[in-house]
């Protein structure tokens, strides 16, 4: 038989890390990447199970279905810890230091 690459396989991998690295952007761009490439890698493993023996590429998109999850759990944790900081010190004091020292100040009891 005439094996050829699964479609997404290399493009679920790449979303994979571009997730990772992208929860240090506010976590938005990482959970956009990973969500897609996780939908990307359910058609690709539907594909695959349809016809194992005419797909190769097979544990790339497993790795790339790895990292997708890692980069997702990784920006929901930026996400959460950005609307918490949002929360007890505002977002006007994100921009302004002298600001972000006098409320964490009064946070802390001093």
């Amino acid at each position: 038989m005439n094996e050829q690459k699964l479609p997404n396989s290399t493009l679920v991998l790449v979303l994979g890390i571009i997730s990772i690295l992208g929860c240090c952007c506010y976590g938005i761009i990482g959970l956009v990447c990973g969500i897609v490439g996780l939908v990307l890698a359910k058609k690709d493993e539907a594909l695959y199970l349809a016809n194992p023996t005419l797909y190769t590429d097979f544990q790339t998109l497993k790795t790339g279905k790895i990292l997708c999850y890692v980069g997702i759990a990784l920006s929901a944790l930026t996400v959460i810890y950005m609307v918490i900081l949002i929360m007890t010190v505002g977002l006007d004091a994100l921009s302004d230091q002298e600001l972000m020292q006098e409320r964490l100040r009064d946070l802390m009891g001093q």
